[in-house]
C-alpha cells in the first residue's frame, strides 16, 4: 500500500532517524499487503522491520494516522469490497478477508475481545455477572453481561429460565451473578436491530475455540456451510468433530452464528437452544436475503 506513505510527505528537513523510520513504516506497509489475510501480531510486524512492538506501534501510527491493528482491519475491507465488486460469491469473500458480510445486523459492528483461560482466572471477565430476559424474534431471549461487553446470549421457554440461566453461568464460578434486565436491554436492542450502534462481545474459551467462533462471525447472512467446511476455512481440515464441539459450546447465540453450520446433506440437529429454534432462525435470515435480493 504505497500510496499510504506517499500521502504522508516527509518533510525534506527531516533527520535521520524520521528517515529511517519513514523506510521502515514503509517495509511495514508492504508486508502488510503481502500478509494481511494472516492476520499478523503486532510482534510480527515490528519483528519483521526490527523495532520493538512499542516503537514500531508509535511510529507506524505517527505516519499512517492508523495503528497496525486498524490498518489490518482497513485491509480487509477493502478486500473484501473488491471481492464482491468482482462478482465472488458473498461466502467467497466475507471467508477471504475475515469479515462477516453485508447485511448481518444493519449498521452493528461486532468486535471480539478472546480471553484465555489464565487470563480468566487472573480476573480478565470481571467480578459481576449482570443477567436479564428479553422479548427477541426467537422467543424469551437470556442476556449475560459483564462491564467489557455481552458474554452470553441464550434462548429457553418460559419454564426453562432457570435451566438455561444455571447452563449459562456454570463457567463463571466465583463470579456474583445480578439480575438487572434495566442495564441488560440495551444489548438485546442492539443484538436485535432495535438500536444502532456498538455491540462488545467477550469470549472465554480455549484457543481453537475462539478460533472457530471467530470464523462463525465470517459467516454471512443467509449463508450455511458444513462443519468440513467451517474446518477447512479455520485452518483445521481434520478437526471436523472438534469444530463441531466447539460450536456446540458457544456461549453467545445469534450474534456468534453456530446456527449456519449444518451436518453433511442438510440436517438440521443438536442445536443448543433447540432445533426448531435452529430452522426459525435460518428460515427468517433467508428471507431477509431473499428481500433484500429482490428490493
Amino acid at each position: 500500500m504505497a500510496c499510504y506513505l506517499e500521502a504522508v510527505r516527509l518533510d525534506p528537513n527531516a533527520n535521520p532517524e524520521d528517515c529511517r523510520d519513514y523506510r521502515r513504516v514503509g517495509a511495514a506497509l508492504s508486508y502488510l499487503e503481502d500478509h494481511y489475510r494472516d492476520q499478523p501480531s503486532l510482534d510480527d510486524v515490528s519483528a519483521e522491520v526490527g523495532l520493538s512492538p512499542y516503537h514500531f506501534q508509535r511510529i507506524f501510527t505517527r505516519f499512517v494516522g492508523l495503528s497496525p491493528k486498524k490498518f489490518i482491519q482497513h485491509l480487509s475491507l477493502e478486500q473484501a469490497k473488491q471481492s464482491l465488486t468482482a462478482d465472488e460469491s458473498v461466502l467467497d469473500a466475507a471467508f477471504d478477508a475475515g469479515l462477516s458480510g453485508p447485511g448481518r445486523l444493519h449498521d452493528l459492528f461486532v468486535s471480539h475481545e478472546a480471553l484465555t483461560p489464565g487470563e480468566w482466572k487472573a480476573g480478565g471477565l470481571g467480578k459481576q455477572l449482570t443477567y436479564g430476559w428479553h422479548p427477541s424474534p426467537f422467543g424469551d431471549c437470556l442476556i449475560l453481561a459483564t462491564e467489557r461487553g455481552v458474554c452470553g446470549l441464550a434462548f429457553a421457554e418460559p419454564e426453562d429460565r432457570g435451566a438455561a440461566l444455571a447452563d449459562m453461568v456454570d463457567q463463571y464460578d466465583g463470579a456474583e451473578l445480578v439480575e438487572d434486565p434495566d442495564a441488560t436491554a440495551p444489548y438485546a436492542d442492539l443484538a436485535f436491530g432495535r438500536a444502532e450502534g456498538n455491540l462488545h462481545l467477550v469470549l472465554k474459551g480455549t484457543p481453537f475455540q475462539i478460533k472457530v467462533w471467530q470464523g462463525l462471525l465470517r459467516i454471512p447472512l443467509g449463508a450455511t456451510v458444513t462443519y468440513a467446511q467451517l474446518a477447512r476455512a479455520i485452518g483445521a481440515p481434520n478437526a471436523n468433530r472438534a469444530v463441531g464441539s466447539a460450536c456446540a459450546r458457544n456461549p453467545i447465540s445469534w450474534l456468534i452464528p453456530c446456527h449456519r453450520v449444518l451436518r453433511n446433506g442438510g440436517a438440521i440437529s443438536g442445536y443448543r437452544w433447540q432445533p426448531g429454534r435452529k430452522r426459525a432462525i435460518l428460515a427468517w435470515e433467508a428471507a431477509q436475503t431473499e428481500g433484500a435480493a429482490a428490493a
